[in-house]
């Protein structure tokens, strides 16, 4: 499949199914496109759709069935848009071209060779419970719990909005970091990664009272 050049080719793209919830439009949205008037599209659609394919149904989806609607903020970038971004990362917050592949950049892999995909969503039903508590936490833990294919995640604080990674490498180094200070330790940062003591075992103590406002 060669990239787009046209409207229909572009829809046809946007029509390409992921998993059962998620067609690949819905991740092509950039503001930076928008704003800076770069088109925000594959190169290697076959990589893209690939990468996206196993984000959707490793992650999102099992997600999704369990903890219901996810608000995609934003997802897939062209090696174009995130240079832009990377560029103005004062405004943007876009890390550089290397970074991203098979990150942000799904049509791009690392460079050990290896694909991945990366979106930033939000859990609508976790909106109220990090509103009354503050506690990014108890969603971390929850998923790092129930969804192993994740890679990593990196919170935010509005709307305790994260990215969140899958990514082919099985030796892939997973963690959890966050921009939002840890209500229990005041810090922000690393919340766990394999080297760290937390990382094993269960953790139902940080999300069980979440759990129960849930099914309430």
């Amino acid at each position: 499949m060669r990239q787009p050049q046209t409207v229909k080719a572009l829809e046809e793209l946007g029509r390409v199914r992921l998993s059962k919830s998620f067609f690949m439009r819905e991740f092509l949205y950039s503001e930076i496109s928008q704003i800076e008037g770069i088109p925000n599209i594959p190169n290697d659609p076959e990589l893209a759709i690939a990468a996206g394919k196993n984000l959707c149904e490793k992650v999102l989806e099992p997600l999704q069935d369990q903890l219901g609607r996810i608000g995609i903020r934003s997802a897939y970038r062209s090696a174009d848009v995130n240079a832009k971004g990377a560029e103005n990362k004062n405004q943007y917050s876009c890390a550089s071209n290397e970074k991203n592949y098979a990150g942000h950049i799904w049509d791009v892999r690392d460079s050990r060779g290896y694909m991945g995909a990366t979106t930033c969503i939000v859990v609508t039903s976790f909106i109220p419970y990090y509103e009354r508590t503050g506690d990014w936490t108890a969603l971390a833990w929850w998923i790092h719990d129930h969804i192993p294919a994740y890679a990593s995640m990196t919170f935010f604080p509005k709307s305790a909005a994260f990215n969140i990674s899958w990514h082919e490498n099985p030796n892939y180094s997973k963690y959890i970091y966050s921009y939002v200070k840890n209500p229990h330790t005041d810090k922000t940062g690393y919340l766990t990664n394999q080297e760290m003591d937390n990382f094993l075992g269960s953790h139902l103590q940080a999300y069980e009272e979440f759990i129960q406002d849930l099914r309430s």
